[in-house]
């Protein structure tokens, strides 16, 4: 009976000692200084338009992760960042590339504070699109892992658009749904 006793102290001992490590504050997540971060995030995204305003190719390619992606306004833009330098480099040798700029920005964080999502409406060549993704911190720098560019289709222009875009969306449809 003593034996157990005994393995029921130490055991209740093992136990104690990896609850107070699993709870103590350094294996917590810091805390995010979410101000600071979205200064940080808002001012990369603001470069970064700025980057493409003046077809300034490696400093705008220069934002996106190794393994980033590009996803565009029509259903045939999704690009590996290698793939979408390729698509871009004829258009920024041109001298102009786009130019977007934000009306209105949401960026948010995880509870590490090293992953970032964003959406914001841009005000651009095509009118208000919309412009999201996420970024992840690479030591002290954000770098954009994916980027989507949203066209905006007002509800009541809805069905007058639809149209216009269904033959040729209708065959990317089958060729999709045949996989």
């Amino acid at each position: 009976m003593k034996h157990y006793h005994r393995l029921a102290v130490a055991l209740f001992a093992v136990l104690s000692l990896l609850y107070s490590a699993c709870s103590s504050p350094q294996n917590k997540p810091a805390s995010v200084d979410t101000a600071a971060g979205k200064k940080q995030v808002g001012a990369l995204l603001d470069s970064f338009n700025l980057a493409a305003a003046r077809a300034d190719y490696k400093t705008y390619f220069d934002f996106y992760t190794e393994d980033g992606v590009f996803t565009g306004t029509d259903a045939t833009e999704r690009w590996d960042k290698k793939a979408f330098m390729a698509w871009g480099k004829p258009i920024f040798d041109r001298g102009r590339a786009w130019s977007f700029s934000s009306m209105e920005r949401h960026i948010y964080f995880d509870s590490t504070g090293r992953v970032a999502w964003f959406d914001e409406l841009l005000n651009t060549q095509m009118k208000i699109c919309r412009g999201s993704g996420v970024l992840v911190k690479q030591g002290n720098d954000w770098k954009i892992k994916q980027y989507i560019l949203s066209a905006m289709v007002p509800n009541d222009k809805l069905d007058s658009v639809i149209p216009m875009k269904a033959q040729q969306e209708d065959s990317i449809i089958n060729k999709l749904s045949r996989k």
